[in-house]
């Protein structure tokens, strides 16, 4: 009966695992996700945001294919301090290019570099019931980062998990950096 059940559970993974695409191929896959993200050097905690975008595949050999892709990414972090709440929002549109892996069909391991270009910067404070808010003025307006993650597809769906290295100083004259986990779901279509 165990051996029945199993093949049963494999023949089904079988299935749902997309068919390796054929080299050459190229697919266009639409996303939508959430960022959890930090900026580095402060006291600073994680804040979650939206994040949403296309990419496209093109299969250079059987187990690897190269992406491209734009996404909009709400990036920044939230803080206290001396009953003082701090929010730094920052949106960008980020360019990923990366090298994926297909370490068994459907699922990939993915590395690459990614420019990013800021939309929009607010920094918004509250203390004792005061708010106040303001466009982040100065700073860099293109960060730089290294996208590194996982990523599984079955029934041209795919579930992708990665981690955004930034290298670049958001702030003139500071050392802090974007540090992003974006979790996302999209589809796959064939071009």
């Amino acid at each position: 009966m165990k051996k029945v059940i199993l093949l049963a559970i494999a023949m089904i993974a079988t299935l749902t695992v997309s068919a390796q695409r054929s080299v050459g191929g190229l697919t266009l896959k639409p996303m939508v996700g959430m960022t959890l993200s930090t900026i580095t050097g402060g006291n600073l905690d994680m804040k979650v945001g939206l994040a949403a975008g296309a990419e496209v595949e093109y299969v250079l050999a059987p187990q690897f294919a190269l992406t491209g892709g734009l996404i909009y990414s709400m990036q920044g972090a939230k803080g206290s301090s001396n009953s003082v709440d701090v929010t730094y929002n920052l949106d960008y549109l980020n360019i990923p290019v990366l090298a994926n892996y297909y370490v068994i069909p459907g699922l990939a391991i993915k590395a690459g570099l990614q420019p990013g270009f800021k939309l929009r910067g607010k920094y918004k404070e509250e203390a004792g019931g005061q708010k106040h808010e303001a466009d982040i003025n100065g700073g860099k307006s293109v960060d730089l980062s290294i996208p590194f993650g996982i990523s599984y597809e079955f029934s041209d769906f795919v579930i992708d998990a990665r981690y955004q290295l930034g290298l670049t100083n958001i702030f003139d004259g500071g050392s802090s950096k974007n540090s992003v986990f974006l979790f996302s779901v999209g589809y796959k279509f064939d071009l």
